[in-house]
């Protein structure tokens, strides 16, 4: 259920933002249990993983557009808004980046003959990093803007 009041608003969305980074985790968890059971791979296994961490992605997303809209049309506030729509961006742009690594990782696993796969890792962990820290930016903003009114 999305809070009604500001604040609580604003505390719900930090929540989201929490389970966002836990399902992350646990996504990156099972992605490396997936590789240790090569090369033979328990494929099955892990498509429930994908499955899984998708449908939290899903719920989570909606949640948060839920939020935004509430911001948006009960409280007038473009400017979180704005910051919210930035971050699903770049929340989208990082889930597509953490599936970019975990193939990476599966065929430097499967082609160890393969030199440029641990360039292409790090090149890929580099624009994570980039994409932290753009999120990174972005939460603060957000937490800058919101405590505004304070």
């Amino acid at each position: 259920m999305i809070p009604t009041d500001f604040k609580g608003l604003i505390q719900r969305f930090y929540h989201l933002q929490s389970e966002r980074v836990e399902t992350y985790r646990l996504f990156e968890e099972g992605h490396e249990a997936y590789l240790r059971t090569g090369p033979q791979y328990d494929f099955d296994h892990y498509r429930q993983l994908v499955h899984e961490i998708t449908q939290a992605f899903c719920g989570i997303s909606t949640e948060v557009l839920e939020i935004k809209a509430r911001l948006h049309h009960d409280f007038d506030r473009p400017d979180l808004t704005e910051h919210i729509d930035k971050l699903q961006g770049k929340e989208k742009e990082k889930l597509d980046l953490t599936a970019k690594l975990q193939l990476a990782r599966q065929r430097a696993q499967d082609h160890p003959e393969e030199e440029d796969c641990q360039e292409k890792i790090q090149e890929i962990k580099h624009e994570i990093i980039k994409n932290k820290e753009a999120l990174s930016e972005i939460m603060q903003d957000f937490k800058y803007d919101s405590e505004e009114c304070d």
